[in-house]
C-alpha cells in the first residue's frame, strides 16, 4: 500500500505541479501526517521533491525531472489495455495513435508484466453497441473531435425531429453512449445535448471560445442524462401483467426495473399481478406496453387504456378478427 501511495504522489506532482499536504492527503485519502511521512521517505529514495513554504506553498518535483512509468502494478497495466476501445477510438480518427500508445506503454512495462498486460486484448473485448446494430457512423464525428479539442465554435444545421434549424454551439465535449455518439455544447440559451447523426451540415469556425474552468463533462453528462430521465417519465401506469411480462416490462429501463424491483408483488392463481409503472406520455408509452404484448394489460389511467384498445382493435382488423 505504501509503495503504491508514493507512486501516486510522484505521479500527482508530475502531472499538476506543486500541491499541498492538504491536497495530497485529501486526493489519496490519508492523514496530513501520513503525507508529510511520505514526502520524506521520497526524499530519502532520490527523488527531487522539494517543498515551498507559504500562503501559496506546497511540495513540487524539481523542474524537468519526470519518473520512468514502471510503476504501474499488473492490475493497472492490465487495466490500461483494457481501456482501448478499438472502435470509438477509430470512428474519432485515433486508432492508430491507441495501437502506437500501447505498444509504448508495453515498452515500458518491466519484462514479467509485458505478457500479461497483452492477454487482456486476447480475453476481454469491449463492444458497446447494440444487436443487430452496426451503430451510426456520424458524417462529423472527426470535425467535431478537433472543434472541441481547439475550442471553436461550430455552425450545424439540426433536425431535433420538430424542426431543422441552425445553431452556433461551443462544443465542450463528446459523449458515447449505448454506441450512438452525443456532442455536449453551449449556446446563449445554456448547456445542450446534440445528437451527431442529426447534425445535417457543419462549418467548423474560426472564432475562438473560453472553456468555463469548473466545466466537468461526467459530471455533466450524469446529471443532465438524470434529469432528463425524470423529466421523462410523466406519470404512473395501473397494470396487471404475467410474470413474462413483468420481466418485460423491466427492460424497458432502469427507472421502470427500479420502480417494479420496490414492490411486492403477489401472483394469483391465473399467474397475474398487479403493479404501478412509471410512464412515458401516452403516446410512447403505449408503444413500449404493445411491445411487451399479452402478457400484460392496462387497468388505468382510462386514456391509456383507450389507447390499446384502440391498437388491439387495428391489429385484429388487419388479420381479419373483427369487421
Amino acid at each position: 500500500m505504501r509503495a503504491s501511495r508514493l507512486l501516486s504522489i510522484m505521479m500527482l506532482l508530475q502531472a499538476r505541479g506543486r500541491m499541498s499536504a492538504e491536497a495530497l492527503a485529501d486526493e489519496l485519502e490519508v492523514s496530513v501526517r501520513t503525507i508529510y511521512r511520505d514526502i520524506d521517505q521520497l526524499s530519502a529514495a532520490g527523488v527531487p521533491v522539494y517543498a515551498d513554504i507559504g500562503r501559496n506553498g506546497g511540495f513540487a518535483l524539481l523542474d524537468g525531472w519526470r519518473t520512468r512509468l514502471t510503476g504501474l502494478t499488473a492490475p493497472e497495466a492490465r487495466a490500461l489495455f483494457l481501456s482501448g476501445l478499438p472502435g470509438p477510438a477509430s470512428e474519432l480518427g485515433l486508432g492508430d495513435e491507441v495501437a502506437a500508445a500501447e505498444l509504448k506503454l508495453l515498452a515500458a512495462l518491466p519484462a514479467d508484466w509485458q505478457s500479461e498486460a497483452t492477454r487482456m486484448s486476447s480475453r476481454f473485448h469491449l463492444d458497446p453497441k447494440g444487436w443487430f446494430s452496426t451503430g451510426p457512423r456520424p458524417e462529423f464525428l472527426k470535425a467535431v473531435a478537433e472543434a472541441v479539442w481547439t475550442e471553436r465554435r461550430i455552425l450545424i444545421t439540426y433536425d431535433s425531429w420538430t424542426q431543422v434549424s441552425e445553431r452556433l454551439v461551443e462544443p465542450l465535449g463528446l459523449v458515447l453512449k449505448g454506441g450512438v455518439w452525443y456532442l455536449v455544447g453551449r449556446r446563449e440559451s445554456g448547456m445542450r445535448t446534440y445528437r451527431l447523426s442529426q447534425i445535417q451540415a457543419l462549418t467548423l469556425t474560426d472564432e475562438q471560445f473560453e472553456r468555463p474552468a469548473e466545466f466537468d463533462l461526467p459530471r455533466h453528462w450524469q446529471e443532465s442524462t438524470a434529469a432528463f430521465e425524470r423529466e421523462v417519465y410523466v406519470g404512473v401506469a395501473r397494470v396487471r401483467a404475467t410474470r413474462i411480462g413483468v420481466s418485460r416490462l423491466k427492460d424497458i429501463s432502469q427507472r421502470v426495473k427500479d420502480a417494479i424491483e420496490a414492490q411486492a408483488l403477489a401472483f394469483d392463481a391465473d399467474g397475474w399481478a398487479a403493479l404501478d409503472v412509471p410512464v412515458e406520455e401516452e403516446r410512447w408509452a403505449s408503444r413500449e406496453m404493445t411491445r411487451v404484448g399479452a402478457e400484460v394489460e392496462v387497468l388505468a389511467p382510462e386514456t391509456l387504456r383507450t389507447r390499446m384498445v384502440e391498437i388491439a382493435t387495428r391489429l385484429a382488423r388487419s388479420y381479419g378478427l373483427v369487421e
